[in-house]
């Protein structure tokens, strides 16, 4: 491969390069019309200055300020943890009008997928009846019917690991390889799925924690990918029974959705009140079983924009492919919701220049300033961010993280700016207020309203969710073909210049018409990764 397309200077304005391959201490490098030597040997997906820079020095990265010199680095020399610290550009608020070009959207106008229509105008891309406690003594009482419905509407069709584990007992020594996850079984309710969610909060925290729970439980009930609902409830919880209807009316005040509320206090023994649930919930069941897929413009997906496992390809290449997305989403009329606000710092102002009021504008900076207030309080800060495997990858400041991150918005105006547990009601990208935590954050956006989400990653995570499927994006056709049991789409050919972004683009956009109207199902969901933790607010990154 010629030097010069092993290495990338993704914006003009940027005063380092990323390594495509691993280069050798010595290379040579033909660069923007001057040689460059390389100091040091430059792992793939890490930086190298273009220029000599000095302790002090502003460091560019997508053309925003991404870091400062602690030590002289000389051109062509590495970056790291050790010359380099977290920096950011400061934000003076809504300074300019935006100004960006819609993309052309005339071959997805008249599109469709074939959707679960619910009586509020949403489409849902799945039909789930959702089993859920309100405190977590319900648990065990969740785990019990878990297993009871499952046996009768999704029975495995086989136990691959339980067959290795006999094999190895037996003294044979099997291939790994061999060892497969076959499809999931047809079920007798062919247009409904039993799902459950079983978490730790609803009493002993809180009163504040209990009510956000409420909220982020009625977000997913209002979810158009759920037909309705089994609640249990002990009795004598802070989230009380009243407090989650509260929570659900205020999102749905005439909704027609069915939600059946169990109190174990109020029914005595286990047994009856298990049976209880049981009766009631099938009949119900069987009426969402009557629910058919019909065809829904593209304008009723809302897709959740996430990024986990994150690498130095990240931000090259599967994130400015789900900005894509983002911006044909937003121009048909559909909703996107940018979530991780730790990984928005450093672009702030482009996001305050993108918002459409300055009321947005402001409600953005004012969550992050009491985001990063409380990290901080908490011993922690956003620059404590990037995690051990991102920085071995390349991503050596939070806001050279947070500038590929926020690639996953695309450019469309920000028509509106989310609380945690506050519902996406506006067509356009929101910007969702979650942690960077894989599964807090896409347990945050599903109670958002996230029909689908978006889940781009460069090092691999089975991070799933019980409402709505995640689709997994790598950065790179190495990981995708090395975990291809957790990958469903590759933009690793952006890098061997194999496909354009446009092409990718168009790609994926097929994919999650496909998997909208439930004729592909992802990785996730084929593994049952069915993930869900509440955010404690303040205390995560």
């Amino acid at each position: 491969m010629d030097l010069n397309t092993r290495i990338l200077k993704v914006n003009e304005k940027d005063n380092v390069a990323v390594a495509l391959n691993e280069l050798s201490k010595g290379t040579q490098v033909q660069f923007e019309g001057e040689t460059i030597e390389l100091q040091t040997t430059i792992p793939q997906k890490h930086k190298f200055a273009c220029k000599s820079l000095d302790v002090g020095d502003p460091i560019y990265m997508y053309g925003v300020l991404v870091g400062e010199v602690l030590k002289l680095i000389p051109k062509g020399g590495l970056l790291s943890t050790e010359n380099v610290r977290h920096k950011t550009q400061k934000v003076v608020g809504k300074n300019a009008p935006w100004h960006w070009t819609p993309p052309d959207t005339s071959a997805w106008k008249t599109r469709t997928f074939q959707g679960y229509h619910r009586s509020d105008g949403q489409v849902g891309t799945e039909n789930i009846w959702l089993f859920f406690p309100l405190v977590f003594c319900e648990n065990r009482n969740i785990g019990t019917l878990k297993n009871i419905f499952e046996k009768e509407f999704n029975p495995p069709e086989k136990e691959p690991l339980q067959e290795l584990l006999s094999q190895l007992i037996s003294g044979k020594l099997p291939e790994v390889s061999s060892i497969q996850t076959g499809p999931i079984k047809s079920k007798p309710f062919e247009n409904i799925k039993v799902r459950f969610i079983t978490h730790q909060g609803g009493c002993g925290g809180t009163r504040e924690d209990a009510q956000a729970l409420a909220r982020l439980l009625a977000g997913y009930v209002n979810n158009p990918n759920v037909a309705g609902a089994s609640v249990l409830s002990l009795g004598c919880q802070h989230l009380e029974i009243e407090i989650f209807k509260a929570a659900l009316s205020k999102l749905q005040p005439n909704s027609q959705k069915p939600v059946l509320i169990f109190d174990q206090q109020k029914e005595g023994k286990v047994d009856a009140f298990l049976s209880k649930i049981i009766k009631n919930s099938f009949q119900e069941i069987k009426k969402a079983n009557d629910i058919q897929r019909k065809p829904a413009p593209l304008s009723k997906l809302n897709i959740g924009l996430e990024c986990g496992g994150s690498d130095g390809f990240s931000g090259i290449t599967a994130n400015p492919t789900l900005g894509e997305i983002s911006d044909l989403i937003s121009t048909l009329g559909g909703k996107a919701i940018l979530a991780e606000f730790p990984e928005l710092t450093g672009v702030e102002q482009e996001l305050v220049n993108r918002c459409t009021s300055e009321e947005l504008a402001q409600k953005f900076l004012n969550l992050m300033k009491e985001y990063e207030t409380a990290a901080a309080h908490v011993g922690s800060g956003f620059d404590m961010n990037p995690s051990p495997g991102n920085i071995k990858d390349g991503l050596i400041t939070d806001a050279m993280k947070s500038a590929g991150a926020a690639k996953k918005g695309g450019n469309a105006p920000i028509t509106d700016v989310l609380d945690y547990t506050e519902y996406a009601n506006t067509p356009g990208i929101s910007l969702l207020c979650t942690p960077g935590n894989d599964v807090e954050s896409t347990t945050a956006l599903a109670g958002a309203g996230a029909t689908l989400i978006l889940f781009t990653t460069g090092l691999g995570t089975p991070t799933g969710n019980p409402i709505a499927p995640v689709i997994k994006v790598s950065s790179n056709s190495f990981l995708a073909k090395k975990m291809s049991d957790l990958i469903d789409f590759d933009c690793g050919t952006l890098i061997t210049k194999e496909k354009s972004i446009k092409i990718l683009g168009e790609e994926l956009m097929e994919y999650i018409i496909k998997v909208a109207s439930g004729l592909e199902t992802p990785k996730a969901v084929q593994l049952k990764q069915y993930d869900f933790i509440p955010w404690k607010r303040g205390v995560s990154l």
